[in-house]
């Protein structure tokens, strides 16, 4: 650490932030549950995690990772179709795994959330009325019962960690939970549609495209507003927006 040149700013909001400094990452988080869970979660995860070198709140030091993230949103992924199908196994062993202690979302909580913020979107003129609408009628398929499984909860594919064909990891557990298995799944392929039969192909039976497509549709109604007010852009090409377009 001493030979460091330069920090590098991973991630910054209000509420929390990621530096990087050589090979090691600092996450700073003003809420210490949200990093308890993660430390829980990864402690339990049949997944490979990231090493946590160090505690001292509200710090919370982690090795890095070997390899690079599968991509992120709003850009081509270099990953091959046998990383995703990898990808698409390792989810499928979490979701297997037993079931974490905590709770997470319940079905009612994620309709009034829709409900909420596709409100905003359409009083706010955030978005076109018919868009909104559309995509609200598609999210709806997500809204039915489900059985719980051990999920990551926020499975972006920036998250997700290849060298070649093989995971080396999954990072940011802090939404760690108990919820629908397709949730997760349709996040890691979120705004990469393309990729989507690589990660089926990997994870195996019990998947419903259509609920992939309504949580695709229901993640991106219910992001926007957080996104804008934290200094990102949900406009940009291949982002929530264009999710959103693209079931029109």
């Amino acid at each position: 650490m001493a030979d460091v040149k330069e920090v590098e700013v991973v991630v910054a909001h209000r509420e929390c932030a990621t530096l990087r400094v050589g090979d090691v990452f600092l996450k700073i988080d003003a809420d210490q549950a949200r990093t308890d869970v993660e430390v829980e979660a990864m402690a339990v995860a049949p997944v490979p995690t990231p090493e946590i070198l160090w505690r001292r709140p509200p710090v919370l030091a982690l090795a890095a990772l070997p390899g690079t993230a599968l991509g992120r949103l709003g850009e081509p992924s270099t990953a091959s179709p046998a990383a995703w199908a990898a990808a698409g196994a390792a989810v499928r062993k979490l979701h297997d795994a037993p079931l974490p202690p905590w709770p997470g979302r319940s079905v009612d909580e994620f309709a009034a959330r829709l409900d909420g913020e596709c409100e905003w979107l359409v009083t706010n003129g955030v978005l076109p009325a018919d868009l909104v609408t559309r995509n609200r009628r598609v999210a709806e398929a997500a809204l039915r019962p489900w059985t719980p499984a051990f999920i990551h909860g926020d499975l972006q594919i920036s998250h997700v960690f290849a060298d070649g064909d093989e995971i080396t990891g999954v990072i940011d557990w802090t939404e760690a939970s108990r919820g629908d298995a397709l949730y997760d799944l349709a996040t890691l392929t979120l705004g990469h549609e393309e990729h989507l039969g690589d990660v089926v192909a990997g994870y195996g039976t019990g998947v419903d495209l259509d609920v992939i497509r309504a949580w695709w549709s229901l993640r991106s109604l219910v992001a926007i507003r957080w996104l804008v007010e934290h200094g990102f852009d949900p406009f940009s090409p291949g982002c929530e927006v264009d999710v959103l377009r693209s079931r029109m």
